[in-house]
């Protein structure tokens, strides 16, 4: 295997991450073991979006399966490919319906998220909209004689970036989106801050009430709770118009909307994401692919997870053939995260020996047989029964790595067989309420 050659930057950040259970949000593909089949499916996802259909699919898997990790992997694929990625955990606070606002919260936080190859921390949203007003600033220039300050040069600007509203005039709420887009482009034309500003404002959902709106931008309309996911329709068609493949959206953390005590506010929640399912199923979106991480109690629970839905099981539920034949399907809209193998957790272990040594800058200490003595280790410890999922073994493991560092007499062997070495259990998690951390033992 070739050594890996990762910047300062990169190493840091995934040891850090991976070190304190969280996922990277940089350097995920130098990790990314296993799943070939699963991503061989969603990059043909991908293929499809940029070809103007739209796609929905859910990754589930116990805690600690990967599932954020395949999420973020997809995200970094997307955006190196040229597409527009938003991506949100979903909370207390943040769901896909409320009666509070909390859809809409979900929405600002996707908005906050819009990232891209050149912005990809998020925020990516006003480079975004300069971005194509430049190109065709350009492209004026060069189909004319004029320049940038010659009269009448905005002017052919601005027809050029009408032609991209009509197409999306027709959609609902088409029409004040794109008075909205066209509001960004006077502010800029006529360097008018406050303009671009309220039209930021309104795309984001910022505004409260419609008068508010209606006095700074002269459109009748705010995003709301209710509407939301339209804008997400819109600006999937919109970002494809000037030069993007599509938009692609990350929903993680469902497992919030089955813990929604309120059987009605479940519910809702559950319409909702049928409803954008059923949208994006039917390619009533274009250039648009939402991806929802979950854990199985989510989908099967037959009293509170989708599966308590006839709507839902119908459309989720695998076909009998594939339970009889004890196989994965990988092109369903569910694409469940079966345990890696032993071998692929001990080609985990070894890339993440290989970062770690490259990153504080020593040669690599253990032996594929140390590898296969920790791995003993924790199903010894935890019971033969165990999943090994990796988000638990990595964070250990980069925990002995680090003791091992600090402490170079220590010897390996004697840590992990120690009487107060406890490796950490799925699911014993600060974030999770009991009844969840019930299903995801080790």
């Amino acid at each position: 295997m070739a050594k890996l050659k990762l910047s300062k930057k990169i190493s840091t950040a995934l040891i850090n991450s991976l070190g304190a259970g969280v996922v990277p949000r940089l350097g995920v593909e130098h990790i990314a073991v296993g799943r070939e089949q699963e991503l061989k499916s969603l990059l043909q996802n991908l293929d499809d979006i940029a070809e103007g259909v739209s796609a929905f699919r859910f990754i589930i898997g116990n805690y600690g399966s990967g599932k954020s990790f395949i999420l973020q992997l997809l995200r970094s694929r997307a955006m190196e490919q040229g597409f527009v990625v938003a991506d949100a955990d979903l909370s207390s606070e943040r769901r896909l319906a409320g009666s509070n606002n909390e859809g809409l919260a979900t929405y600002r936080e996707l908005m906050s998220r819009f990232a891209t190859k050149t912005r990809p921390d998020g925020g990516a949203l006003v480079s975004i909209l300069e971005g194509w007003i430049n190109k065709i600033q350009q492209e004026v220039a060069k189909e004319t004689s004029l320049r940038p300050n010659d009269e009448g040069f905005d002017d052919k600007v601005e027809e050029k970036i009408r032609e991209v509203v009509q197409y999306i005039e027709d959609l609902v709420h088409g029409f004040d989106f794109g008075n909205v887009i066209i509001a960004y482009w006077r502010g800029y034309r006529l360097d008018d801050d406050n303009l671009k500003n309220a039209a930021m404002r309104w795309l984001r959902g910022e505004f409260t009430t419609k008068i508010e709106a209606k006095a700074a931008l002269g459109v009748r309309v705010i995003i709301d709770d209710d509407s939301w996911y339209d804008y997400i329709k819109l600006l999937a068609k919109f970002v494809a118009e000037i030069g993007y493949k599509g938009l692609l959206v990350f929903v993680d953390e469902s497992v919030h909307l089955y813990q929604i005590s309120t059987t009605v506010t479940r519910e809702k929640n559950y319409n909702r994401l049928l409803a954008m399912f059923n949208d994006t199923m039917q390619c009533k979106a274009e250039h648009l692919g939402i991806f929802i991480g979950g854990t199985t109690k989510f989908l099967e629970d037959p009293n509170r997870g989708l599966f308590a839905d006839q709507a839902w099981r119908r459309r989720t539920k695998e076909s009998r053939f594939v339970t009889q034949a004890g196989v994965q399907e990988y092109s369903g809209p569910v694409i469940r995260l079966n345990p890696l193998s032993k071998e692929e957790i001990l080609t985990l272990l070894q890339r993440i020996i290989e970062i770690h040594a490259q990153n504080f800058g020593y040669e690599k200490t253990l032996s594929n047989r140390e590898l296969n003595e920790f791995v003993k280790e924790i199903v010894n410890r935890l019971g033969a029964e165990a999943l090994l999922t990796p988000g638990e073994i990595v964070r250990d493991f980069i925990s002995v790595l680090n003791i091992l560092h600090h402490n170079p007499k220590m010897v390996f062997s004697q840590l992990i067989h120690d009487a107060k070495f406890k490796p950490t259990v799925a699911g014993k998690d600060a974030t999770l309420d009991e009844d969840n951390a019930a299903e995801f033992s080790l």
